[in-house]
């Protein structure tokens, strides 16, 4: 009789001990559902930044809609092209075979070339992308209904469809255009090319470094290649990193300027022999006087180059240099405009990782100030706000944050100030243990994705909003519209 006793208090033992470990995982794994439909103006919580508090429902109040924030919609388009996506077969510049994505039946696709104050028109018609496609402008501060992320400021185009861009091109600079759209798959697959706010010029070089099923090129082609420059041009290689981590690249052969950042001059550049670190999603401008017997850009090692120097000469080959350009203190100090001293409001983007489940997955995942997605802060703005933010990363790898609509400077890093030229970002290397602190003004109202552009870090919840006061959207994540912006 003992013995049944026994048997019974054991099994009871058992269950009760089974039930406290399933019960606390049932309970996680339910509250870590994500809606089979949302609007991602009302995910996470709202986060003032110690400013005014905007009193509403959720995080919308009704008034502006992202749809009216949209470009000019008059007026003859100084340049009007028609981008066509394409899930197909492709061979790259050097021959071989990717299964990808194409635009206009190239990888990368066409370059966009505009000049400052041009009315741009883009007509994008997604042939046979099956889960829906966008174009978004990366770097570009674009009105908000144009900046092409799909379940915030439009629905992506689905196959047979098309959808219309307009905006004016504000800034000179080298940009990007991609999918934001299962970013991490189209982009990776091919659905990008470049855009170029600025005349053409003798020895401009555009270079777009992309890594397809393992195979990293520079516009479409691996190994090494060369364009023709003749000797004495003071040539300006714009390098675009397209791809998911950040890439050591420079000029070898000659001494050279970084002249521009994600679109924005460096004051008082001076000639250096380093490699510059550029992060995945940034572009950087080099420039350099080509010497008669060329000289050569170098996207991580020599194995992947592309000479630049007069017809018949052989640009001289080798590693880049072991030390990096430190744009903390490169170039010479210049006005910024704002005084970031008086910001309104000061925001904390903490980013870690931590074990548990994302919509019912187990994993370990990304965290925004100790919370998972989409119990994110949702950062909160006002027109006209200077905001400071703080950006630290403990999560134990690198990411390349970039914030939509903006760009913003480098105050410090690792709590040590900026004594070069003024540091505008839209796109911004943070290593592990690193700090950043960084300073824009709030003028271009909207609902602005601000994520990870390790692409799949995003998919993988590493993706907030900076929302301005007033401002909603019709449209959704998820649903009949399949919305992934990612």
């Amino acid at each position: 009789m003992a013995d049944v006793k026994n048997r019974r208090w054991g099994r009871l033992v058992a269950l009760g001990v089974t039930l406290a470990v399933l019960v606390p995982l049932g309970y996680l794994w339910a509250t870590s559902l994500v809606p089979g439909e949302y609007n991602p103006a009302e995910m996470g919580y709202a986060d003032h930044g110690g400013g005014p508090s905007m009193h509403h429902e959720g995080h919308t109040m009704s008034g502006l809609s992202v749809v009216d924030l949209a470009g000019p919609k008059t007026g003859t388009p100084n340049v009007d092209v028609t981008l066509v996506a394409r899930k197909q077969k492709f061979q790259l510049a050097s021959g071989e075979t990717i299964d990808g994505y194409t635009v206009n039946g190239t990888s990368p696709g066409p370059l966009i070339r505009a000049r400052v104050g041009d009315l741009v028109q883009v007509t994008f018609v997604n042939e046979s992308v099956k889960d829906g496609a966008t174009l978004h402008w990366h770097g570009i501060d674009v009105p908000n209904a144009e900046d092409g992320v799909a379940g915030v400021t439009q629905d992506a185009v689905p196959v047979g469809g098309k959808h219309v861009y307009r905006f004016k091109a504000p800034d000179a600079g080298t940009y990007w255009y991609h999918s934001h759209q299962v970013s991490s798959d189209e982009v990776k697959g091919g659905l990008f090319g470049p855009i170029v706010i600025a005349p053409a010029a003798s020895g401009e070089v555009v270079a777009a470094i992309h890594t397809y099923d393992g195979k990293r090129t520079i516009n479409g082609r691996t190994g090494t290649g060369r364009v023709d420059v003749t000797a004495g041009t003071t040539a300006r290689v714009r390098v675009i990193n397209t791809d998911n981590a950040i890439l050591r690249v420079g000029l070898v052969g000659t001494p050279y300027k970084v002249v521009a950042v994600d679109g924005r001059d460096v004051h008082g550049p001076s000639a250096v022999t380093a490699a510059y670190p550029l992060p995945a999603g940034g572009r950087v401008d080099l420039e350099a006087v080509v010497p008669a017997g060329g000289m050569r850009l170098v996207a991580g090692t020599p194995a992947l180059s592309l000479g630049i120097g007069p017809a018949g000469a052989e640009p001289p080959g080798g590693d880049l240099p072991g030390d990096s350009v430190d744009l903390l203190k490169y170039g010479t100090p210049a006005p910024i405009g704002f005084d970031p001293a008086k910001a309104d409001r000061n925001f904390e983007y903490r980013i870690g990782r931590r074990p548990g489940f994302l919509d019912g997955m187990p994993g370990l995942w990304w965290t925004i100030n100790g919370h998972k997605f989409p119990d994110v802060p949702m950062y909160m703005v006002a027109e006209g706000d200077v905001v400071r933010m703080k950006i630290s990363n403990t999560s134990g790898q690198a990411h390349p944050m970039h914030l939509h609509g903006h760009h913003a400077v480098v105050l410090s890093r690792n709590g040590i100030a900026a004594t070069g030229s003024p540091w505008w970002v839209d796109t911004l290397e943070v290593g592990n243990k690193e700090t950043y602190e960084i300073a824009f003004v709030a003028d271009n109202p909207g609902l602005w994705m601000d994520h990870c552009h390790n692409l799949p870090h995003a998919s993988e919840g590493l993706m907030t909003h900076l929302m301005y006061e007033g401002v909603t959207t019709p449209y959704r994540v998820g649903g009949d519209s399949h919305n992934e912006p990612e």
